[in-house]
């Protein structure tokens, strides 16, 4: 008998280097202009706390945080498709800011564009409050795109 994926928990598990290939294709499904697969395999490399997230083996969604001394950022989050409007950007982010926390993290800082208005409401959800602008900080299709810089206190 088989479980229905509804019925199914969500699992999270420490990013691997077999999980590349799925992750950077989530991450291209995602955005304009995406991280490359380099880009996870150098996070790995470098030791960021990277995890994903699976249903019933099908990948769901995957966090990127760098940390340093008693700061971390949010480097990369992303949640598939078809999985989204569902929470499990939520807890991706809650689960994110906890491994911080435990890790002996006070502050999380991200930067988001302002044009994606779901994550923007997402991350106020959670209390991250704005606290600069990076001025053409990502590539866009007509230029370049400001990015908001948010940050929340994790003590």
């Amino acid at each position: 008998m088989s479980l229905e994926p509804s019925r199914l928990a969500v699992e999270y598990f420490p990013m691997a280097t077999a999980d590349l290939d799925g992750v950077a294709g989530l991450e291209a499904g995602l955005q304009v202009f995406p991280w490359s697969r380099g880009n996870f395999a150098d996070s790995l490399h470098a030791g960021y706390s990277a995890w994903v997230a699976r249903l019933g083996g099908e990948l769901v969604g995957f966090s990127v945080v760098m940390r340093v001394l008693d700061e971390a950022h949010l480097l990369n989050i992303g949640v598939a498709a078809k999985f989204q409007g569902q929470g499990h950007g939520a807890r991706l982010l809650r689960q994110a800011m906890a491994l911080a926390r435990d890790a002996g993290c006070q502050r999380m800082f991200l930067e988001v564009r302002p044009s994606n208005a779901r994550a923007v409401e997402l991350y106020r959800h959670f209390g991250f409050r704005q606290i600069g602008l990076r001025r053409d900080y990502y590539p866009a299709a007509l230029g370049r795109e400001d990015a908001l810089v948010f940050e929340k206190d994790l003590a």
